[in-house]
């Protein structure tokens, strides 16, 4: 039987989602996300990231105020499958509401789930490929 790893442990296991890694790292959110949980995280793909203009992210990576309430916003708490999504709102941890769609596809406040259940032992990561912004 294979151990699962904690969220973060995951994601950078994965290989895709580096610059997410980076940006954990810099927001200071590596010991929550590697916490009980369990947590849902809409985690953006580097191909995510690369769309965010460099100035952008250069600017939200020197924040960690903004760059953690971006982050968080990509956080639900609760593990919630792909199966268990349902069209509406969600609650994050960053306090902010996602909207999700089950038409043609999951999608997160527009972003499209591009890989789905990602399991890990502290919750479950699913990708997309946009990252979001809170309003």
């Amino acid at each position: 039987m294979t151990t699962l790893h904690d969220i973060v442990d995951t994601a950078v296991a994965a290989g895709n989602f580096k610059t997410l890694a980076a940006a954990v790292t810099a927001a200071g959110l590596i010991d929550t996300l590697k916490g009980a949980g369990p947590f849902t995280v809409f985690a953006p793909t580097d191909e995510a990231f690369a769309k965010v203009p460099k100035a952008t992210l250069d600017g939200l990576l020197a924040d960690k105020a903004a760059l953690t309430k971006i982050l968080t916003y990509h956080v639900v708490a609760g593990k919630v499958m792909a199966a268990d999504v349902k069209a509406g709102h969600v609650k994050t941890v960053q306090g902010g509401d996602l909207t999700m769609a089950t038409e043609g596809g999951v999608t997160v406040d527009g972003a499209k789930v591009v890989a789905a259940d990602v399991a890990a032992s502290n919750g479950v990561i699913h990708a997309i490929d946009t990252v979001l912004m809170p309003k």
